[in-house]
Parts: structure tokens; C-alpha cells; sequence
């Protein structure tokens, strides 16, 4: 084969796969200028960041802008969270393959999904009916089979798969639920927003080791508040 000929398969090649997935590019350039240049470094969760299609996980009329490196609506007084956010808990928390983690908010998946990419289990828990059930067939169609939803109070934890390896709660507690402590195994990480609802809060980073429990704070950041039942 000459080499006019390979420079024009490889062109093929390239229209073939912008056009398969025409939102790859702008994955590629949220987690090269917007991931890894604000310091996200594991490997692991910089390829889930490239895997996971945040447009199949935002309103249909905001698929466009779904690669923007911000939160955005998702209906219900809910948010999906920031790019550089997700990564950043993700890495925290330091995931290995044979993890299985606790989400608290589902939302509409998408920290599951970079979760799934990675751990062996996710369990997530949603206390909005609408999204939970929106979620839950999403991350199937998409081939996330690692990732349980339920529809619950997240402050309960899901004490029925405990102890887990790590806990995300991606929505602000002016505490951490002691019931997140409690599931969490010796030598694991919480990582949780705690402060005021609508208030700028504080990322904390919480270990268990043995009877000793330790807190950290990581950064300021705006989350939806926690919310409760009844």
C-alpha cells in the first residue's frame, strides 16, 4: 500500500468515527484542558471521563453544551455536576477495580457511570422518583450492568450491600450522615459537600480507620442541598 493510499484511509477512518460519535472530540478536549490541567491525574478515572458520553446524561435541548466544563439543570431542583467536580471525587477516593461503591444522588447517572468504568460495583440512591426511574434504564442501555439503583432516602445508606470501599454524596449535608459511616469499611473514604444549602460549602474528604474517624477539607463548592424525606 503507498502511502497516498494509507494518509487516505486513515482520513476515512477519522470521518468514520466523528461521525459515529460526533461528541468524542469534545470529550477529549474537557478532560485535556479542563481534567488533567487542573491536576486530575489517575489514568483511570481521565480514560472514564473520555468513555462516558455526558450528552446521553443531559436534557435532550442541552446535548450541545453538555461537554462545557459546568453543572447544569436537569429538572427537579437537580443538578449534574460539574466535569472537573466528578473527576476530582472520583480520584479521591482513590478507586481500584474490585471496589464497590455507595453513591448518594444518582441524578441522572453520570457520576455512576464514570464510577462503573472503573469499580466492580456502584450502588446508587436516588430520593427523586422521576430521575431514579429515569437513571436506572439509561445506565442499562448503556451497558453499565455494575450499576444498582434504588429510589430511597440516601441518608440510610444501602446498609443491605455494606461495607462499601467508598462513599460519594453528591449533594451538600450541613453534617455527614452517621449511617455513611457506619457502612463504610475500615479504611475507606467519604467524600461529601458539607455546609448550608445554597450557600458555597466545603468538599471534605472523611476516613475510617479503625475507631479513629478523620476529616479533611478539600475545597469550596456549590452543591444542590441533601434532601430528605418527609
Amino acid at each position: 500500500m503507498n502511502i497516498r493510499l494509507s494518509t487516505l484511509f486513515l482520513l476515512l477512518f477519522i470521518i468514520l468515527s466523528s461521525w459515529q460519535d460526533p461528541y468524542k472530540q469534545g470529550r477529549e478536549a474537557l478532560v485535556k484542558n479542563y481534567i488533567e490541567k487542573r491536576g486530575v491525574k489517575d489514568n483511570a478515572v481521565l480514560n472514564a471521563m473520555r468513555n462516558v458520553k455526558r450528552h446521553l446524561f443531559v436534557p435532550q435541548n442541552q446535548m450541545a453544551n453538555a461537554y462545557n466544563d459546568r453543572p447544569m439543570p436537569i429538572g427537579y431542583g437537580q443538578t449534574i455536576s460539574q466535569p472537573y467536580i466528578v473527576a476530582y471525587m472520583t480520584e479521591i477516593i482513590k478507586p481500584k477495580p474490585d471496589f464497590k461503591v455507595l453513591e448518594i444522588g444518582t441524578g441522572s447517572g453520570y457520576q455512576a457511570a464514570v464510577l462503573a468504568e472503573i469499580v466492580k460495583e456502584v450502588y446508587t440512591i436516588e430520593i427523586v422518583p422521576e430521575l431514579g426511574n429515569t437513571a436506572a434504564p439509561r445506565l442499562q442501555k448503556l451497558g453499565y450492568k455494575n450499576v444498582n439503583v434504588k429510589i430511597s432516602d440516601g441518608y440510610h445508606g444501602w446498609k443491605e450491600h455494606a461495607p462499601y470501599d467508598a462513599i460519594i454524596v453528591t449533594a451538600a449535608a450541613e453534617f455527614v450522615p452517621p449511617p455513611l459511616i457506619q457502612q463504610l469499611k475500615d479504611g475507606g473514604k467519604i467524600v461529601i459537600p458539607v455546609g448550608s444549602p445554597f450557600m458555597t460549602q466545603t468538599l471534605m474528604l472523611i476516613e475510617k480507620k479503625g475507631k479513629k474517624i478523620t476529616t479533611k477539607s478539600l475545597m469550596p463548592v456549590v452543591f444542590v442541598p441533601f434532601t430528605r424525606k418527609g
